[in-house]
């Protein structure tokens, strides 16, 4: 099959994959795939199969890892897969398979891990990594942190304050009851992982009307850990030039693709263009079981029915085998022991078991010539992502996706129920039809930025996001100008202005005393560029308020880990906004806000001032050896000086989460204007997880200075052949 298959890389070393059939452009995929990521798309394996301690090291964080995938149990209960999709993964896995047969990465030898070849199956888990980690992870973070609340004493006028609207119906003193057995707020420190972390995304599409083209423009910048090299995106073109007796339409898809599995996650066809952000859609319940001798309770006959039990056994090396139970049933996972009477926590998520559907919509899209084709495609995709869409006959629109439970009539999803009575298990799924869309906005353009879009359907499964800020921001430059070019695109890719810091500063300027400090701080132009003084002042002041209003009723220890090691702020800082910004709130323990905006003022204003590059500072560490051998052998980048806070269109966050310094921030910058033919990009890292390559960081610069290359059919722009 390769013979059939041309590949060369352009100037930028993204590879491009010519072939007469889609199954040709599949294998040439997976090869591809398997000469530049080869270790990367391994590493995700052993991680998601829980075989770190079997194939890499065999040490308490290795188990926790393990641990963690083997529950999860991610690499087991496939659903048939249809001809087309299982057609696609067999050629893509072969592609793969014939590239580490050719050139087994160095760095896997140096372990002594062994070459198993690629199976279909090994996309599907890692869809299912992709959809959960950090994402879903997040959901759940936050539902595991209001049953610690409760079980601290948090009072539910407070609560609800919080949660506003989602606690009807909340049974606290049941939920003191339950056994944590893994908390928000752990004993020890979380477990670390080398797979990427996902976060937030920008996208956004305009319509005509708004451009200077006439045709639709969509813009995507997924924030992704970046702090690591590979970059989690590999870039490629992909041609399908039919035979002269072949009547099939020539078509190509170009974009970012995810190593380890086939197609174009983010991108455009001929026809088509798409950019996707997480949704944020509750996808994940917990319930109170109460257990004993193995067994759970419920209120119909028989009272006492036995978990599902399975065995995983942890091979480790230079150690005996850990032997592992694991307990299930209709809800999901148990997190405790059933053989000890008391009350736990099972836990579901509604796409443990997704994979065909989702290849299957997401391959399809590589087809789609319309809006219209692609919403329905969409719909099918199983985790949940807000997708905007413009094609080049002028639609624009936007449609979320994700596998939605259809719960207990007055039931959020956010609290967990008694399990044992009746309806109170998921009745299947909300129909995708109902999901939020929107098709040709007459303001002519389409932001989402992980914000809640609950108005735009008829159902609601968003009941935790993040603020809007980012979206409003977005929305205040677009709806005002017209003629806009990839170029206004770019800039706005890179905009850190903060609507956030704006609306604080409203109430806090009045309250700045005339020092250095405060006319540096009352002068800001509320932006986080990396000269900024005036960001790290604020940033202070912000960090202490909170301390001040929910460091009070958490404890100094817990808020110092949920803001320093967790990504509960990080995430839903919109709920704790809420309350920071309020008139007066019970959260304010009888003081004005004003008094406590004082206070938090008062306490770091008078701090050496450093400009805002120097505390965000990072370092892209290599996958396997990042921090672990010397620097001047070149595996690690930085560090590197970093633009953008947490509500900044181009978002920089850095925080500890699992022990270990992560940072988010636009992984790869797309820009589509449909009057053109390629798209316009940057990628924080480069096209090769080699180190010795040429490839290995070659776009750092030009990602980190904000200049676009062009991807396109490439003609003019071959470099050389592949690899």
């Amino acid at each position: 099959m390769k013979e059939s298959i041309q590949f060369w890389r352009d100037d930028f070393g993204v590879v491009h994959i010519q072939a007469p059939t889609r199954d040709h452009l599949h294998w040439g995929q997976g090869y591809a795939h398997g000469l530049d990521r080869g270790m990367q798309c391994v590493m995700m394996r052993i991680l998601g199969q829980g075989r770190v301690s079997e194939l890499l090291r065999a040490d308490d964080e290795s188990e926790r890892i393990d641990r963690f995938f083997r529950r999860m149990n991610w690499s087991h209960h496939f659903p048939d897969m249809d001809q087309e999709v299982r057609a696609a993964l067999i050629h893509y896995s072969s592609g793969l398979n014939a590239a580490l047969s050719e050139h087994w990465p160095w760095e896997l030898r140096a372990l002594g891990v062994p070459f198993e070849p690629w199976q279909p199956e090994d996309s599907l888990m890692l869809s299912r990594m992709v959809g959960y980690l950090t994402l879903v992870q997040s959901q759940e973070e936050i539902e595991r942190f209001l049953v610690e609340l409760i079980q601290a004493g948090c009072e539910r006028a407070y609560l609800d304050e919080l949660f506003p609207d989602l606690l009807e119906g909340i049974d606290m003193e049941l939920i003191q009851k339950v056994r944590l057995t893994e908390r928000v707020v752990p004993k020890e420190e979380l477990w670390n992982l080398s797979i990427p972390r996902m976060m937030a995304s920008n996208n956004w599409v305009l319509s005509g009307s708004k451009t200077s083209s006439g045709k639709p423009i969509l813009a995507n910048d997924p924030h992704l850990e970046i702090n690591r090299l590979p970059n989690v995106w590999c870039e490629h073109v992909l041609i399908q030039s039919p035979a002269e007796d072949d009547e099939t339409e020539q078509n190509y898809f170009m974009g970012g693709s995810m190593p380890g599995m086939p197609g174009i996650l983010t991108g455009r066809n001929k026809h088509l263009a798409w950019g996707v952000t997480y949704a944020f859609i509750d996808s994940v319940d917990s319930w109170v079981e109460h257990c004993r001798e193995g067994s759970y309770y419920r209120e119909s006959e028989p009272n006492w029915r036995p978990f599902r039990r399975r065995t995983e056994a942890i091979q480790r090396k230079g150690k005996d085998d850990l032997i592992i139970p694991v307990y299930e049933n209709e809800n999901g996972l148990l997190h405790g022991d059933p053989e000890e009477e008391g009350y736990y926590l099972v836990t579901r998520w509604a796409a443990a078991e997704s994979g065909p559907k989702s290849f299957k919509a997401l391959l399809g899209l590589c087809d789609a010539k319309t809006v219209d084709e692609a919403m329905d495609l969409v719909k099918q995709v199983e985790t949940g992502w807000s997708f905007v869409l413009g094609d080049n006959a002028g639609d624009i629109a936007f449609q979320m996706s994700g596998n939605v439970p259809k719960r207990p009539n007055g039931s959020s999803g956010i609290f967990p129920l008694a399990a044992w009575q009746e309806g109170a298990a998921w009745q299947g799924f909300v129909d995708p039809n109902k999901l939020p869309n929107e098709k040709n906005p007459e303001c002519g353009f389409i932001v989402t930025a992980n914000h809640d879009l609950n108005h735009l359907g008829a159902a609601k499964p968003i009941t935790a996001s993040m603020a809007s800020y980012r979206a409003e921001r977005i929305a205040e430059v677009l709806e005002n100008q017209g003629d806009l070019t990839c170029a206004d695109m770019a800039r706005l890719q890179y905009d850190v202005k903060s609507l956030q810091a704006k609306r604080f500063m409203a109430l806090l300027r009045p309250l700045i005393p005339d020092t250095v400090n405060g006319a540096i701080l009352k002068e800001w132009d509320f932006t986080y560029g990396i000269e900024s003084k005036a960001a790290p002042l604020f940033e202070s002041f912000y960090r202490e308020l909170n301390r001040l209003v929910f460091g009070e009723s958490l404890g100094e220890q817990v808020f110092h880990h949920l803001w320093e090691e967790t990504g509960l702020f990080t995430d839903f800082y919109g709920n704790f906004d809420r309350i920071l910004l309020s008139e007066s709130s019970l959260w304010y323990r009888g003081q004005t806000r004003e008094q406590i905006y004082q206070k938090a003022l008062e306490n770091v204003l008078d701090k050496p001032l450093k400009s805002w590059g120097k505390y965000q500072k990072f370092t892209m560490k290599h996958l396997i050896f990042g921090g672990k051998i010397p620097r001047f052998l070149g595996f690690d980048r930085g560090p590197i000086e970093a633009k953008g806070g947490r509500a900044t269109v181009h978002q920089g966050q850095i925080y500890r989460s699992g022990g270990r310094d992560t940072t988010f921030m636009p992984s790869i910058r797309l820009i589509s204007d449909l009057a053109e033919q390629g798209c316009h990009t940057n990628l924080a890292g480069g096209p090769s997880d080699r180190r010795f390559s040429r490839w290995y960081d070659s776009e750092l610069k030009a990602w980190y200075h904000g200049i676009y290359k062009q991807l396109d059919l490439g003609e003019n722009h071959r470099h050389g052949r592949f690899p």
